[in-house]
């Protein structure tokens, strides 16, 4: 390593958000990038371990002590370079990755691990700015064609992949633009979408044809896109959301998260959209889950103007720091707050939601109970809340059956995800390979990274009999 010292010279430092009364004025993002030579200081801090575990920690397998160094050494093109080696897109999960690699850091071990995140998205950023990453068009065509179905992440990862290996590859999207749920779910403020547009430009640039408001298997046939083809990758993601069937379901202003999110993004991008306007302004919030997609509920509900909001969880508070001793370096169970608790939500565990009741057909009060550790009722612990919004954030179960799968009638496993192997991504139907969430179930955005990578080389190899991608 160029600076041996540097975890004992420097301590950490990462991105500060901007206020909250200025942030939530808009949608824009708020998180202020550090100076250069700060970077490269946090850079330094990097020990270069034996055994890094932050490549473990890391689904697409990241360089991480390597492309540290280069920043240190500031030879930031050669770092982009090594960066993009592992991961197509750093820009995305610089900005939304929960970056399990710091977790897995060993200074992470004293609380304080290694900026990575941080660095990861300013390397991929100074690339765009310095015209660095232009289209990777193949040397060769090999004259057969690919069909990819989703353009979230593994659908996107997966395309450019088989397009930089010399296939025809067509990408089918059912919305309106490309990006999945990095375009419809994660809201802009966390990450603008003109990043997904850029890297769209630089897919058409290497071959890959873009087709929009194509839904298969309801305005294209699946067998007609089958036999058209000479290998199908589904990468459509895990769409299918889990309800909560309690009394007072129907009421007007219960909605799942899926459907108030990608509104407020349509609206940013002025996207039109025919669905009943759902929105937060001055009216009383309350989300029913406590992971990721309602912690983006609160942000967008915040910006609109909610007059209040709560935060429902059913499972126990978690302890505010991980037992490093008996976690790292694998994913700690520990509090997480993210920058839209900060923004004037109130969170409660350990609660579960009985029913819903209202007046004129709309919902005003959800009655609730506390529970124990075994998620049992606790007696005379009832309470309500006063709601005229209520957002559904409670995850999804897998994928939608109806209409694609059902046609190509594809082998489900036991979750209801469709049934392909991690080795070669295939499913029970012959030339037709599975990659992302809707393989494996809903994950995160570099879990489907990975996978669109990894299926990209399983699909090279079906069709040529061996591969240069790398796995």
């Amino acid at each position: 390593m160029g600076k041996v010292t540097g975890f004992l010279e420097f301590e950490r430092t990462d991105r500060k958000y901007a206020p909250v009364e200025e942030r939530l004025r808009d949608y824009h993002e708020f998180m202020i990038p550090l100076p250069e030579d700060i970077l490269r200081q946090q850079a330094a801090r990097c020990m270069n371990c034996g055994i890094p575990y932050c490549h473990t920690g890391c689904p697409v397998n990241n360089q991480i002590p390597d492309w540290n160094d280069l920043v240190y050494l500031d030879d930031w093109k050669t770092a982009a370079q090594n960066l993009h080696s592992t991961n197509n897109f750093p820009e995305f999960t610089g900005r939304v990755c929960p970056a399990p690699c710091e977790e897995a850091c060993t200074l992470n071990l004293e609380d304080t691990p290694v900026t990575i995140k941080t660095i990861e998205c300013a390397i991929a950023d100074r690339a765009f700015a310095e015209g660095w990453l232009k289209p990777e068009p193949p040397a060769r065509k090999t004259g057969r064609k690919v069909a990819v179905v989703g353009s979230g992440p593994a659908g996107l990862a997966c395309a450019q992949q088989l397009a930089r290996a010399g296939h025809e590859v067509h990408l089918f999207e059912k919305n309106a633009k490309a990006g999945g749920l990095l375009r419809y779910g994660i809201p802009d403020f966390k990450m603008e979408k003109h990043l997904i547009d850029r890297r769209v430009a630089q897919m058409e640039g290497e071959g890959v044809t873009f087709h929009y408001g194509a839904h298969v298997g309801v305005t294209i046939d699946a067998k007609a896109l089958l036999d058209g083809h000479d290998a199908v990758v589904l990468a459509g993601g895990s769409e299918k959301p889990r309800d909560l069937p309690i009394p007072g379901r129907e009421l007007d202003g219960i909605h799942f998260a899926m459907d108030f999110l990608p509104q407020q993004n349509r609206r940013n991008s002025q996207e039109s959209f025919q669905a009943e306007p759902i929105l937060a302004t001055g009216k009383h919030v309350v989300v029913i889950g406590g992971g990721d997609t309602g912690s983006d509920c609160i942000g967008t509900s915040a910006r609109q103007g909610a007059a209040s909001i709560v935060q429902l969880e059913i499972l126990p508070r978690p302890p505010e720091k991980a037992d490093k001793l008996t976690t790292w370096p694998n994913w700690p169970l520990k509090l997480r707050t993210s920058s839209s608790h900060l923004e004037g939500a109130t969170r409660e565990f350990s609660v579960l939601t009985e029913k819903f009741t209202g007046e004129n057909g709309k919902v005003t009060t959800l009655h609730c109970v506390r529970v124990d550790d075994k998620m049992k009722p606790v007696p005379g612990s009832g309470f309500e809340l006063k709601a005229e919004l209520v957002l559904l954030a409670m995850g999804f179960v897998h994928p939608v059956h109806e209409g694609m799968l059902a046609a190509l009638g594809v082998t489900l496993d036991p979750r209801g995800n469709v049934k392909a192997g991690v080795d070669d991504y295939k499913t029970s139907i012959d030339k037709v390979f599975a990659a992302g969430d809707m393989r494996r179930g809903q994950s995160l955005v570099v879990w489907a990274i990975r996978e669109g990578r990894q299926a990209a080389r399983a699909v090279d190899e079906f069709l040529m009999g061996e591969s240069a991608l790398p796995r």
